[in-house]
């Protein structure tokens, strides 16, 4: 990518992703997640924002998000199969080691998202 990868975990996507190395970001494109006020047509987004939850990490709903129709929508299944993302498998780690950890992991890989096996 070019750049450092900062660890920080308020650029953890409401979704999972790791805003802080995607290229969008990097490149002055993106505010972020949690920047992008005009992310209105992200269901997932405005579900957390509603929720007042960081992410979909803190949502006791759903144990596997997958099976939540506003994390699982037709959108965010193209962008997955675009870009090999694995969003759930995010949420899931970052339940696992908490945000922080996930933030420095990710960041340390260079990696906006867990890859899609």
């Amino acid at each position: 990518m070019g750049k450092d990868v900062e660890v920080d975990v308020s650029l953890i996507a409401k979704c999972g992703l790791y805003c802080a190395a995607c290229g969008a970001f990097l490149k002055g494109r993106c505010k972020g997640c949690k920047e992008n006020v005009n992310a209105s047509w992200c269901k997932v987004r405005t579900c957390c924002c509603e929720a007042g939850r960081s992410s979909c990490a803190e949502c006791a709903s759903f144990q596997d998000p997958s099976d939540c129709s506003k994390f699982n929508n037709f959108i965010s299944r193209i962008f997955a199969f675009i870009f090999r993302s694995d969003r759930a498998a995010c949420i899931k780690r970052i339940r696992e080691a908490g945000p922080e950890a996930y933030a420095s992991e990710m960041a340390k890989a260079g990696l906006h998202s867990i890859k899609r096996k």
